[in-house]
């Protein structure tokens, strides 16, 4: 592998990308990366690191496509094609954040396999890791990919930071409502979250967890706005999204040449045309929120803070599907 791949790092340049670039190709480039991503086949990858050299990376797992997208400062530096939760297991849509890392990784759940890069992105076994990739849902919950993109994965990720998965393979798992924000911590712990009471309308607590990524996920069938940092909620609120129903977003702030901060979109099935664009400002204006709430997110919101934009329900009294925000139950 490690001799194919300097091959084609040295070709690159000179040889257009076909299917058939083996497992996978470093390129440098946004022109190859995309060429190459429209064509990847199972078990292919391509990965341009040198696009975006610093900055938050936020990784994206589309379902329906069975690929992983990596961004980082915004800019989109990975595609790989994965394999995830076949029909009883089915990998949870949501907002995660990575919990644990272990590079020689083995299961206690399933003989002791070997899940090498493992990132667990719930303490209930939903992982990204090295596995088999037949081209279609295979697995027992966890994101598989292909052994040499999970490593240079592993190496430029950290604990805390967001994945996003979306999309639909089969039928996509789901939760009990009670269970949508309630994540499990570190320690196994779980994290307790209450609902507004009804004279409420927001509660910020930003000092809880002062230090790590900041997630905002905004349901527009519950007309919430709910505020995650590393894991952890700091803040929620009512909200008026006008019109409702403008679908899922996914956006993500980063910092352009000039050192400015910029929102982008980052690819979800449905919007896969938008992937690195600036976003319109008139889609984050159409969300309404306590100005006091609004004061106060705004003053913690950097480059890497992401927004997810769903009309998925997050409210535990809402009915219909659930949607795990960032951990499923431990069982």
């Amino acid at each position: 592998m490690n001799l194919t791949r300097r091959l084609l790092v040295g070709t690159a340049l000179f040889l257009p990308l076909a299917p058939a670039f083996g497992q996978g190709a470093t390129v440098s480039s946004a022109l190859d990366l995309a060429k190459a991503a429209d064509t990847l086949k199972p078990g292919q990858w391509v990965f341009a690191p040198s696009l975006a050299p610093a900055g938050p990376i936020v990784i994206m797992v589309d379902l329906s496509r069975q690929t992983a997208t990596v961004y980082r400062n915004g800019v989109r530096i990975g595609v790989s094609t994965v394999s995830t939760g076949k029909p009883g297991h089915e990998t949870p849509t949501g907002v995660f954040t990575i919990l644990q890392k272990d590079a020689n990784h083995h299961s206690s759940l399933y003989n002791n396999a070997p899940m090498k890069f493992q990132e667990r992105l719930t303490w209930d076994g939903v992982a990204l890791h090295a596995g088999g990739l037949p081209g279609y849902p295979e697995s027992h919950g966890c994101i598989h990919l292909p052994l040499e993109f999970s490593k240079e994965l592993f190496a430029i990720t950290t604990t805390g930071m967001t994945v996003i998965v979306s999309g639909r393979a089969g039928t996509v798992a789901t939760y009990p409502a009670d269970g949508v924000l309630a994540p499990l911590g570190v320690g196994g712990s779980v994290e307790t979250h209450v609902p507004l009471a009804s004279n409420e309308a927001y509660r910020w607590t930003p000092e809880i967890m002062p230090a790590g990524p900041l997630t905002i996920v905004v349901s527009q069938s519950d007309q919430r706005v709910i505020v995650m940092r590393n894991g952890v909620e700091i803040g929620r609120a009512r909200a008026q999204i006008d019109p409702p129903g403008f679908g899922t977003h996914v956006l993500v702030l980063a910092s352009d040449t000039g050192g400015r901060a910029v929102w982008h979109y980052a690819d979800v099935p449905g919007h896969a045309g938008e992937a690195e664009m600036p976003v319109d400002a008139s889609i984050l204006q159409r969300v309404h929120m306590p100005a006091a709430f609004y004061t106060g997110l705004q003053s913690q919101i950097v480059p890497g803070t992401t927004v997810l934009l769903t009309g998925a329900p997050v409210v535990s009294t809402t009915t219909g599907v659930g949607m795990s925000v960032l951990s499923a139950t431990k069982t």
